[in-house]
């Protein structure tokens, strides 16, 4: 086997040890939200997070609560499937939306219900869009997606001919907006910490799968 294909065989590997890895960690995770054990620390950290976090940093969240919306997160993996020009292209948004199966069938079967009306300071909560409908906050499907995005294409752009420098503002620019978009969850009043984790942990799953296949 030439060195370049065992290098790719390899990576393979990794990234099917890595993506089992959490997405049985989701699984074990949601086992201990069900025991309904973090309920104290979510109430705490929620309590903490908002305490932190100026109230004037809420329309930005809002904002950006809007743009992590299913519709918005597909259409960008269609713009990729565009530019990918080959049928494996559509492997992420197949992955993407068995997630979002995963997602219902956690808010299903959890039923761990969201905040009180006391912390919601989302100023976009009825901004019309594609929801899970559920009681149950876990996990969350704005901090799937993202994270499902943010590791997808910045491995795809860890090993794009990009330079160093590009590279690193790229994913400077991702990060920032990964982790914006989680702590929203939480100062907003949408989810507790552990809908996020479990929303994260599925999405990072998720993706590392999916780049198995491209």
């Amino acid at each position: 086997m030439p060195k370049e294909e065992k290098s790719h065989s390899n990576l393979k590997k990794y990234y099917l040890f890595i993506s089992l890895f959490l997405l049985v960690g989701f699984f074990v995770f949601t086992l201990i939200v069900r025991s309904d054990t973090l309920r104290g620390f979510d109430f705490d950290t929620t309590v903490r997070v908002q305490s932190k976090i100026p109230v004037k940093f809420d329309t930005f969240f809002s904002i950006l609560s809007v743009v992590g919306r299913f519709e918005f997160t597909a259409f960008i993996l269609l713009i990729f499937i565009l530019f990918k020009r080959k049928l494996t292209g559509f492997v992420p948004i197949i992955i993407f939306s068995a997630a979002h199966v995963l997602e219902y069938i956690g808010k299903t079967i959890l039923e761990q219900p969201g905040p009180p009306r006391m912390f919601l300071r989302a100023q976009f909560s009825e901004f019309p869009g594609l929801h899970v409908f559920t009681e149950s906050s876990y996990p969350s499907g704005h901090s799937m997606r993202i994270v499902f995005l943010g590791v997808l294409f910045s491995i795809i752009l860890y090993n794009s001919k990009f330079s160093k420098s590009i590279k690193l503002f790229i994913h400077t620019m991702i990060l920032t907006l990964v982790i914006s978009m989680i702590v929203s969850r939480v100062s907003l009043g949408e989810h507790w910490t552990t809908d996020v984790v479990g929303g994260a942990l599925l999405g990072a799953g998720s993706a590392l799968f999916s780049l198995l296949l491209l």
